[in-house]
């Protein structure tokens, strides 16, 4: 039972130390199989050397099997655990969240001005893309007043954009 108990600490050791070196360590299986979303990345083997232990420990401790029996189930355990992280491994790291914004996503979007527009020359916008402020130069074919809500037409720039008043 004590191989089977280092086994799983030794994962959880190995588990811990892939967290707080993150990719430092990760390349000590690159060339095996794939690397930081491949089948043999540090966590993945972690899951399955700490399961294997673990449930081994517990097979036999708890039943009257043998060391082959608890190995065995210690195996199935660990590839169901190497199995899962990997796969969740995969899901986290393809990013499938939102999208950064691109400055095409501005197109369109309603904002109040916070420092007037003139006819020539550049004021300032607060646009909510995404839910979150953002302050923006913008430019205007007519004379805008603080606190008027406009459109966004164009970028100008990662920095500008160009609008036009809201007319209801």
């Amino acid at each position: 039972m004590g191989w089977f108990l280092g086994l799983g600490i030794a994962g959880l050791v190995l588990l811990v130390l892939s967290l707080v070196f993150d990719g430092l360590l990760e390349g000590a299986l690159d060339g095996l199989g794939g690397g930081v979303d491949g089948f043999l990345s540090l966590p993945v083997v972690a899951g399955f050397v700490s399961m294997l232990g673990f449930v081994g420990a517990i097979v036999l401790g708890t039943t009257g099997l043998g060391a082959g029996a608890a190995t065995g189930a210690g195996v199935v355990a660990g590839l169901g655990a190497g199995t899962l992280t990997w796969k969740a491994g995969r899901v986290l790291m393809r990013g499938s969240g939102s999208a950064a914004l691109r400055g095409e996503d501005l197109v369109g979007i309603a904002g109040i001005v916070v420092t007037a527009i003139p006819a020539e020359g550049y004021g300032e916008v607060m646009l909510y893309p995404g839910g979150q402020p953002s302050k923006y130069a913008a430019k205007s074919t007519t004379p805008v007043p603080r606190g008027a809500e406009v459109w966004v037409e164009s970028l100008l720039s990662a920095t500008s954009v160009a609008v036009r008043p809201v007319e209801r």
